[in-house]
């Protein structure tokens, strides 16, 4: 199998195999930080875990599909740390929503990824 094909297969296969739980509403705003709005579910895989210890992080769209097509790689130089964030069911008005989102205050980078 092409090492791209397995990348993305293996994500849907750990997807389809946990619960996603939604942690922060879309609306909601940060417990820490009650500026930061979040503009879409921010969820997470239950059962997973992330370089944090907690589970995959996930931005669930408002796309019926709910396809898994994309992800974020950010860094995060308070935390000093790196995680991937899924999106799933994001339309392209919402990627670049979740981009915009990590992208804002200059200590914190991110990049999308989207599925070939």
């Amino acid at each position: 199998m092409n090492p791209n094909t397995q990348f993305w297969t293996l994500f849907d296969e750990l997807i389809a195999t946990s619960t996603l739980i939604i942690d922060r509403p879309k609306g909601s705003r940060h417990p820490r930080y009650p500026e930061m709005l979040y503009p879409l579910d921010y969820c997470y895989l239950e059962g997973t875990s992330a370089a944090d210890s907690d589970g995959i992080d996930v931005w669930r769209g408002s796309d019926p599909a709910q396809r898994f097509d994309a992800l974020v790689c950010t860094v995060d130089m308070v935390k000093r740390d790196t995680e991937v964030k899924l999106l799933i069911g994001c339309t392209a008005d919402e990627k670049q929503t979740v981009l915009d989102f990590h992208n804002e205050g200059g200590k914190i980078g991110a990049v999308l990824v989207e599925r070939g």
